[in-house]
């Protein structure tokens, strides 16, 4: 946030000049917002944003309050650390691959707790709610593998075909967008969803009624005006 400096003149905050800067400042808040708002716990779950590039990632086992404009972590997108002292997110390969293989701007990983268990119990999250759509339909759930590992992206590629979004088995979530804001959001309604399902799973003798393909169809068209005009 601008200031004034000792001789009166307003400081303009680094975050609102540099464009790298900025980039760290909102990643920073994405993964605080992660852990103010339950989807991971401690040190877990892990974001990246591209500036040009370069993807920045948050670093490995470091609370995210303790992060500061001086800790920005930064690699290529071959995975060559190119900036910061701190090693980066044990999920690198993970968020790499998303970074390559899409148009992802921004990609949010987190261990939120409704959507976990999800994954523990069906190969794809059921069409409970249309908001499945603005994940691109059904969201799959991608084959357990270990974390960090090339065999865990491989899979998250394959669950996220035409979707911004999948379940890890027994691991977490993965979404993706063309900002942060749109992946934190994308993650928030998944983990909603996850829970919506599981609620109404739960009351004995009674199944949920699930969207057809064609009104998921319909949704996904509907959602295309969604919002302001940009």
């Amino acid at each position: 946030m601008a200031g004034a400096d000792v001789t009166g003149e307003t400081a303009v905050a680094p975050e609102e000049t540099d464009p790298l800067a900025r980039a760290w400042h909102e990643l920073v808040a994405t993964a605080r917002r992660t852990a103010s708002e339950g989807l991971v716990v401690g040190t877990s779950g892990n974001v990246s944003v591209r500036c040009g590039d370069l993807v920045l990632v948050t670093p490995s086992g470091v609370p995210y309050e303790k992060l500061g404009p001086g800790d920005t972590v930064a690699v290529d997108l071959d995975g060559h650390q190119v900036l910061g002292e701190l090693k980066p997110t044990s999920e690198l390969p993970l968020h790499l691959a998303v970074h390559r293989a899409t148009t992802a701007t921004a990609v949010v990983h987190t261990h939120a707790v409704h959507a976990t268990a999800v994954s523990t119990l069906v190969p794809e999250l059921p069409a409970v709610h249309y908001m499945a759509a603005a994940l691109g339909g059904p969201v799959r759930v991608a084959p357990y593998a270990l974390y960090g590992s090339d065999e865990l992206a491989a899979n998250m590629l394959t669950a996220l075909t035409d979707r911004s979004g999948c379940l890890l088995q027994n691991h977490g979530t993965v979404t993706y967008g063309s900002s942060l804001d749109q992946a934190y959001d994308r993650t928030a309604q998944l983990e909603w969803m996850c829970r919506l399902w599981l609620t109404a799973s739960a009351l004995p003798g009674r199944t949920p009624s699930l969207l057809s393909p064609g009104q998921l169809a319909e949704a996904t068209e509907k959602l295309r005006g969604y919002g302001q005009p940009g």
